[in-house]
């Protein structure tokens, strides 16, 4: 019930994804980004939100856990829409720390299963990718990573 307790606090993102999620060949682009994420319900719940300068626009997940199935929901929301898309769900694998939600969503007008990966959660550096599948997760494309970065805390009277 605490995988995502490591993600409490402040962080600057480097972006990277395709500037066509679909197309593998479309080439990357690099970008930053600051998070804030808060724990609550005793670690049974994570928001955060991303604000992306240079894109103009920002978001927030709201990660639940539901204790009887031990599974995650990650629901994303867009401050240019003002709604929430499709959840992906799933779990972390206590051996690796590795953290796996799939679900069902959208790419403009096609249907894609989404994946997001949660990695290296217990260093100052966590990473998260997403990858689509437009044939139902027979092959993959790695179309975002996000690096995480810590930010120092600022001592109180600083």
């Amino acid at each position: 019930m605490y995988d995502f307790d490591f993600f409490a606090g402040t962080w600057d993102v480097t972006n990277r994804w395709l500037t066509d999620f679909l197309d593998a060949d479309s080439g990357w682009e690099v970008f930053p980004a600051v998070s804030r994420a808060t724990r609550h319900f005793d670690g049974a719940a994570s928001i955060d939100e991303i604000e992306f300068p240079t894109k103009g626009f920002a978001g927030l997940t709201l990660r639940l856990y539901d204790p009887e199935s031990e599974r995650w929901s990650l629901n994303w929301a867009s401050r240019r829409t003002g709604t929430l898309f499709p959840p992906v769900t799933g779990s972390f694998d206590a051996a690796s720390g590795t953290g796996v939600f799939e679900g069902e969503d959208t790419y403009g007008d096609k249907a894609v299963r989404v994946r997001f990966v949660w990695s290296r959660t217990e260093t100052d550096s966590p990473r998260w990718e997403q990858y689509f599948s437009a044939d139902g997760g027979t092959s993959w494309i790695h179309n975002w990573t996000m690096n995480f970065s810590r930010r120092a805390a600022v001592p109180a009277g600083a």
